[in-house]
């Protein structure tokens, strides 16, 4: 007998911001694999007497090897159980989803994937504004702020980084966004760019700080910090640079 995994996008970590769907499948799931992200008050949602099992990844701690989760939902499906493999944000952004889809194809187990509300956007409404702007924010761009290893990816494209008719977000790069400043700067970007760092963005320790790319460079080569952040910057609307939001 073969079961059936739901890819649930969890949002960023408030559980308003569930939908409908994804609060659907976790009342019936008999086995819920979840990241670091999506625990919490989201897993309330889960039916009683279903598995939790938690197989989030975050860096600079040990965590669960990709071949590992991916047996695990193969091994519950192939039981006969409802899954939901519950990532967060959305799961198609940077959340590793086409290598658990390959294992499914490859064991011959059906699943569908709910979108979530993502991260990016979640960042931007909490701070009030827009990831686009009329005549001149007319492209939005995510990029991952480190490769396999935590570092800045080698292959990183500069240029389009560059625009400054774009707004970029920048996920997982706490780390790597000092050098990955340097870069864009001396490829042109201004200096004075509004950015925006948002850190757990939709818990109650959310933080948004406002600022140019030049200053939160500064500010985080000094600083290592464990909250997931995302970091926005481009021509966002309205940003007053040192504001501070709690």
């Amino acid at each position: 007998m073969t079961g059936f995994v739901s890819f649930v996008g969890s949002g960023p970590g408030d559980p308003d911001l569930l939908t409908l769907k994804a609060v659907k499948r976790l009342r019936a799931a008999d086995a819920v694999l979840f990241d670091d992200l999506s625990a919490g008050p989201i897993l309330s949602h889960a039916r009683n007497g279903a598995d939790l099992v938690g197989v989030g990844k975050r860096a600079g701690r040990a965590s669960p090897k990709q071949t590992h989760v991916s047996r695990l939902l193969v091994d519950y499906a192939a039981s006969g159980a409802q899954v939901v493999r519950l990532k967060s944000g959305d799961s198609g952004i940077f959340g590793r989803l086409e290598e658990e889809v390959t294992a499914l194809r490859a064991a011959a187990v059906d699943y569908e994937i709910v979108p979530g509300v993502p991260s990016a956007c979640a960042a931007a409404a909490a701070a009030g504004i827009p990831l686009t702007r009329r005549l001149t924010a007319q492209r939005v761009q995510f990029v991952t702020g480190h490769d396999a290893n935590g570092a800045l990816p080698r292959d990183i494209e500069l240029g389009p980084l560059a625009d400054p008719t774009a707004t970029t977000v920048v996920f997982m790069g706490r780390r790597t966004f000092p050098a990955l400043a340097a870069a864009l700067i001396a490829k042109g970007l201004a200096p004075a760019t509004p950015a925006l760092l948002a850190e757990a963005v939709g818990r109650p320790e959310q933080r948004l700080h406002r600022t140019t790319v030049a200053e939160l460079a500064t500010r985080l080569a000094g600083e290592a910090g464990s909250a997931p952040a995302l970091i926005l910057y481009g021509p966002l609307a309205d940003i007053d640079p040192g504001g501070e939001l709690a």
